[in-house]
């Protein structure tokens, strides 16, 4: 990877929409020993560990499928980023044991960290807040700009998909550099200097509600490169009045959006029953489209989340700063809604 922050990246990761044919191209259907392997070790680890928290690689080996799992790693930390498995039994298995199964592999990828204040390390990403902005957008049914997590790696599997819409979207933030380098070279500079981020209410006590420093949206350390970017909590930092943008740092995230949203650069699916995604959350940016649920409770649209850090990797003061080594910290009796200063608690 380039040193020189001027310079395009050429990376398998640096990728377009129309270099898939369809999401055929970046999927791998499970089989019948892979399937047994995962569930041979989800009962153990329940009664090995316990918690979700505690689970690490070790305790759940996998050594009848060690070869494939490494191949799907290596295709999601070094090669094009994102890796689709399809088949797993989310008819035929309880939720509690697809979360053990799914986290258990999840652990191959990276280290699994606290998602929220919940303290979540499997996340569900469920409609309960519906098109209220206050609420974590992983925790409503509103379209959600293309972004990235608090986290090194992504996983997703769907238990349920919405009645209507919540759309998948991808696409490489390293593709964006480059033709943001190509035609607005003016604009790379603020992107890498970066922005300050709204905590939404999740920082520690006596932690200010912005962040103390910039979190660089591009940056490089060792020759690694890495993307930080939630437009919204720079904009509500704004909105707030705790920091102020010039014009070429807002028009940088304007150009940025209408670069990533192209036709060829966004990559679109829907993940059905049973598919799961694992993404590279350092180099790819993902997103959802607005979606209906059922009235009925048990078919509301229903995906399993992990965050993952792969520790070791280099990483810019900023994006440590960001991230955090455990995720987000959990707070007993702090939930996902975010209460503006001087507003009424809305739930």
């Amino acid at each position: 990877m380039p040193e020189n922050q001027y310079e395009p990246f050429d990376h398998p990761a640096a990728w377009k929409a129309t270099d898939f044919a369809s999401k055929d191209a970046i999927a791998i259907d499970l089989e019948q020993r892979h399937l047994d392997a995962l569930a041979a070790e989800v009962e153990r680890a329940k009664q090995a560990v316990g918690d979700h928290a505690d689970l690490t690689a070790d305790d759940f080996p996998l050594d009848d499928i060690r070869e494939d799992v490494e191949a799907w790693k290596a295709e999601v930390l070094e090669g094009r980023g994102v890796q689709m498995l399809r088949g797993f039994p989310v008819d035929a298995m309880e939720t509690d044991d697809l979360r053990w199964m799914f986290l258990g592999l999840g652990s191959h990828f990276g280290r699994p960290v606290s998602q929220s204040s919940m303290g979540d390390f499997v996340g569900d990403v469920i409609n309960v807040g519906g098109d209220d902005r206050n609420e974590r957008a992983y925790r409503s049914r509103r379209e959600l700009n293309l972004h990235t997590d608090r986290c090194d790696h992504l996983g997703m599997l769907c238990i349920r998909p919405a009645i209507a819409g919540g759309l998948s979207g991808y696409a490489s933030a390293l593709t964006i550099h480059n033709e943001i380098l190509n035609e607005r070279p003016d604009l790379i500079e603020p992107l890498y200097r970066g922005y300050h981020h709204h905590r939404f209410g999740e920082q520690p006590p006596g932690e200010p509600p912005v962040t103390r420093e910039r979190i660089p949206i591009f940056s490089i350390r060792d020759g690694v490169p890495c993307v930080i970017y939630i437009r919204g909590y720079v904009d509500l930092a704004v909105e707030e009045g705790h920091v102020e943008l010039t014009e070429a740092e807002l028009e940088a995230l304007d150009f940025m959006d209408q670069v990533a949203n192209r036709e060829d650069v966004r990559l679109d699916l829907m993940l059905e029953p049973g598919e799961a995604t694992f993404t590279n959350n350092c180099l790819l940016l993902h997103t959802r489209t607005a979606f209906e649920d059922s009235d009925d409770p048990a078919l509301k649209r229903h995906i399993l989340r992990l965050w993952l850090r792969e520790d070791g990797r280099p990483s810019s003061d900023g994006v440590l700063a960001h991230k955090g080594r455990a995720g987000i910290e959990e707070r007993n009796g702090k939930g996902t809604y975010y209460t503006p200063v001087g507003q009424t608690p809305g739930k």
